[in-house]
């Protein structure tokens, strides 16, 4: 079977952590920032797709508001085209309550709720979230409790491995009404309204802008890709990924610390077509 045709991509979507940006690193590399300029110059459309909320996202592009114009944010909560804000889901007052009932009772759990790009610790130990994420850790500020409002950004985390925050993760989709979690890394968890993630957001997306899903790349490592891998026509898994992400990818490149994002997409902005399976 012939390879696809470049000339066909109108779209492309990648995760940022542990896809274009090493564990670790403060940014992505230079070379993505300049691969999204390529891509943006040769009439694509570019953008990130990450559970990072927007207010998080430009310092990690070197503070380049071009490479993420457009994005899915939040995990899919948040959705913006050109600049503009075209969708944005919150998490129900009453079910965040409920999982973070869950939660308070779990040992080694905690949450965190954001106010633009400030976490807080509204449950859990703040040792254990440093074992998870030292930035959160270092930046979260002591809460007492839940916000009276919907929220558009929170996180839940667990002193367990990939396979102990995947069962713990089963547990609360089990037992929380009116919300979904999934796995972006080994004992943290992502939070969204029942039936909502990033292929929901990429599905807006597309109809936004008029453009099929066969002429959408999307680059992901992780369990919150797996929703945006179902609905793009291309997607493609770093060398790096978790088994179910490298599993459910249609295509397979090399890993997020030899900039093979970033070497995709300059192939595709110049129309080769750079993707084995």
């Amino acid at each position: 079977m012939p390879a696809p045709s470049a000339s066909r991509i109108k779209l492309i979507m990648t995760d940022i952590d542990g896809t274009v940006m090493p564990k670790g690193a403060p940014s992505v590399s230079a070379r993505t920032v300049a691969a999204f300029h390529a891509a943006l110059d040769a009439g694509m459309i570019v953008g990130p797709a990450s559970g990072r909320g927007r207010v998080q996202i430009a310092p990690f592009f070197r503070g380049d508001e071009a490479c993420c114009a457009t994005a899915i944010a939040t995990n899919g909560l948040e959705v913006y085209c050109a600049g503009e804000k075209i969708c944005e889901q919150r998490l129900p007052v009453d079910c965040l309550r409920e999982a973070y009932d869950v939660v308070s009772e779990a040992p080694g759990a905690g949450m965190l709720v954001f106010d633009g790009a400030t976490p807080y610790l509204v449950a859990g130990d703040r040792e254990v979230l440093a074992n998870i994420s030292v930035p959160y850790a270092q930046a979260a500020l002591a809460a007492d409790g839940l916000p009276d409002t919907p929220v558009l950004k929170a996180n839940i985390f667990v002193d367990e491995d990939r396979a102990g925050t995947e069962a713990f993760v089963d547990m609360l989709n089990e037992q929380v009404d009116g919300l979904d979690f999934d796995v972006p890394m080994p004992g943290f968890t992502n939070i969204m309204p029942a039936g909502w993630n990033k292929g929901s957001a990429l599905r807006v997306l597309c109809k936004h802008l008029g453009v099929s899903t066969d002429e959408v790349v999307v680059f992901g490592d992780a369990g919150n890709d797996l929703a945006m891998f179902e609905v793009a026509g291309h997607p493609v898994a770093v060398g790096n990924a978790s088994p179910d992400a490298t599993e459910a990818a249609r295509w397979h490149i090399g890993r997020c610390e030899d900039d093979a994002v970033a070497a995709a997409i300059e192939a595709l902005a110049a129309g080769e077509w750079p993707f084995t399976a």
